[in-house]
């Protein structure tokens, strides 16, 4: 409903959904019907909700860390994957990190590296090499950044330098802030990766605001408060209803999963941005992200949700003559030695002739659906193509039998953050698990 009025701001139009200026929005993953969609950044939300949140952040970790030296060298900052670009005389446009590197302030660039114009480059393999170059030798002290990605880098590091862990290459390291994808699957491996006594802050932060930090080592990160965001949540038993209720944060428990819905100084209006909370305290106000409202993978930032699913399986579908009876599909973790992928457990009706000829068509049907999952596969950086294995008839049923969910209202989950039931249903059929 908020499309048609960000499109006459984009197109140059003022005072629509907000009263100053808006120049600048931030390209984010797509809706089910578009491959990108595009939040405003207004000078208010830039400054007083995202760079604000930031600030705050690093008061508290100086407030539970006095001793620190974070400030007494660089951070590293590794943003994403799209280009600062011209939409038209009047608006510019990029994902999150790209728009908030372009207009930080002259001060912070001076405690910031890489250099802007490695920062922003669109092109990944080269971006992580130069990254990897020029900052070998510099004093790093903090670094911030999505993990997936985060891994990469590390790797052409060692690969450069003969180190083994990011302690040694950066000897004065002590945080890594990070969030967008599920810190999970990560926290061994980056115990390995960055080596001892570096300290983890978690951060949601969104396109659409930044929401919540990570204050101390206690569960939950801080609900940022004072950043120009009204909150209202959704309770799960109204996900689904007509006319959803929503609640003040005076009504909120520690017991339901709750569906956010946000009124921001970006021009935001009752916006629900699709993702699930829990509240850990409400002495502080403390969450935890517990997934999206719908089924999604974001193991790796690519935010695939059902809807890109059904259609890339559909048009492969169509392409190769096939018929899906069934599907789901799940993340391959990237480790050190392994890249990151998708494995999709599919039950046909009407195999393909050739699977590998389908495998190829759905991840090309897909990465043109899904913006973040072909910025993910560019180059098999960090997403290699994905792995699609057939199950033998009856494998859903069966499985859905074996946990006694068979009728109407139990369906086979299509997409999962998690490996749980893939792997549940590969060792049901005696099939190897990874």
């Amino acid at each position: 409903t908020l499309k048609p009025f960000i499109q006459r701001m984009m197109n140059g139009e003022q005072n629509v959904l907000w009263p100053t200026p808006v120049k600048w929005f931030s390209k984010s993953s797509g809706t089910t019907s578009d491959v990108s969609k595009f939040i405003p950044m207004t000078y208010e939300s830039i400054e007083d909700c995202h760079y604000k949140a930031a600030m705050d952040l690093l008061a508290m970790y100086c407030e539970t860390h006095p001793d620190t030296n974070v400030f007494t060298g660089k951070g590293l900052v590794l943003g994403g994957s799209h280009q600062v670009s011209q939409y038209n005389e009047h608006s510019s446009y990029g994902d999150l990190s790209a728009v908030l590197l372009q207009n930080m302030s002259f001060i912070a660039q001076l405690y910031r590296i890489p250099d802007l114009s490695i920062a922003l480059m669109d092109d990944w393999e080269k971006k992580i090499d130069l990254l990897a170059k020029t900052t070998l030798h510099e004093n790093v002290t903090n670094i911030s950044g999505v993990p997936t990605w985060m891994i990469v880098l590390a790797k052409k590091l060692f690969e450069m330098s003969g180190k083994n862990t990011l302690k040694e290459v950066w000897p004065q390291l002590e945080l890594y802030i990070h969030g967008g994808v599920s810190f999970t699957p990560y926290r061994e491996q980056f115990k390995q990766i960055a080596g001892d006594g570096v300290n983890y802050l978690e951060t949601y932060n969104a396109s659409e605001g930044f929401f919540a930090f990570q204050s101390d080592s206690d569960k939950g990160m801080l609900l940022h408060l004072n950043a120009g965001i009204f909150y209202e949540f959704i309770p799960q038993s109204e996900w689904h209803a007509e006319h959803p209720k929503a609640v003040t944060l005076e009504n909120v428990n520690t017991t339901d999963n709750y569906a956010i819905v946000i009124s921001t100084n970006g021009g935001l209006w009752r916006y629900k941005i699709g993702d699930t909370v829990r509240f850990t305290s409400t002495k502080p106000f403390k969450i935890e992200v517990t997934g999206r409202v719908k089924h999604y993978i974001n193991a790796f930032g690519e935010e695939v949700i059902i809807e890109n699913a059904d259609r890339a399986i559909d048009e492969t579908c169509l392409a190769t003559n096939s018929k899906v009876r069934d599907y789901t599909v799940a993340p391959v973790y990237l480790s050190l030695n392994e890249r990151g992928g998708h494995e999709w457990l599919i039950e046909f009706e009407q195999p393909p002739r050739d699977l590998n000829e389908f495998t190829t068509l759905l991840d090309q049907n897909l990465r043109s659906i899904n913006s973040d999952y072909n910025a993910k596969r560019t180059k098999d950086l960090a997403l290699v193509s994905p792995t699609v294995r057939i199950v033998p008839n009856d494998t859903f049923y069966n499985w859905l039998k074996q946990r006694g969910k068979l009728g109407g209202q139990h369906k086979v989950p299509r997409l999962s953050n998690d490996r749980t039931y893939v792997n549940d249903i590969l060792q049901m059929i005696g099939a190897e698990t990874r």
